[in-house]
């Protein structure tokens, strides 16, 4: 009897704080930025730092607020003509200082020189690195963004960054080249045998 009173109460305590959650999640809701947000999802979400800041949602407000779009690496030029366009400033070049654009790589663990030291896991952004102490780490290929972290704490060296392969899953088509090459082709002198 003492246990149905007792999964009574805990239900009945879950309950009332559950309320009380949910009353204050509606009424202390803090609105964000719509602008942050749009800029937000323009942004890789590399979570690597180079542009100075601690994250991508971190630079979309800093963006917001007046700062330079011409920061980001890992987003190319591709990324600072999108924020150029929902900005509505000039496309400036990438910023030297943040580093250069290069292609899309991964982080890759050579297993058997690992020691486990679990410095690749604590300075990864994205959790993008499993294991435990003492034990062999792995990198989930898929989760990594590819902002080199990693690398730099490793004691022993054993992380390499790889380039991505071109699946047809990662494939994105350079349209802007498309187009030039078909207006290229309207160019061409076009002979008609009758």
């Amino acid at each position: 009897m003492s246990f149905v009173v007792g999964l009574i109460a805990i239900g009945a305590l879950a309950l009332i704080f559950g309320l009380i959650l949910g009353f204050a999640a509606i009424k202390f809701k803090v609105e964000s930025d719509p602008i942050v947000d749009q800029i937000d999802e323009i942004l890789p979400q590399t979570q690597c730092g180079q542009c100075g800041y601690p994250g991508c949602r971190p630079y979309a407000e800093a963006i917001a607020n007046g700062d330079e779009i011409n920061k980001c690496p890992p987003g190319g030029e591709t990324t600072i003509k999108k924020l150029a366009d929902l900005m509505g400033v000039e496309a400036k070049p990438l910023d030297a200082a943040h580093g250069e654009e290069s292609v899309k790589k991964v982080a890759i663990i050579r297993e058997d020189e690992c020691i486990g030291c679990t410095k690749c896991i604590q300075a990864c952004p994205v959790d993008a690195i499993l294991g435990a102490a003492k034990q062999m780490h792995t990198v989930i290929e898929h989760e990594c963004t590819g902002c080199d972290l990693c690398v730099e704490p490793c004691p022993v060296d054993c992380i390499d960054m790889v380039e991505v392969e071109a699946k047809p899953e990662t494939w994105q088509w350079n349209l802007d080249s498309v187009k030039q090459n078909i207006h290229k082709a309207d160019t061409i002198p076009v002979k008609l045998v009758e």
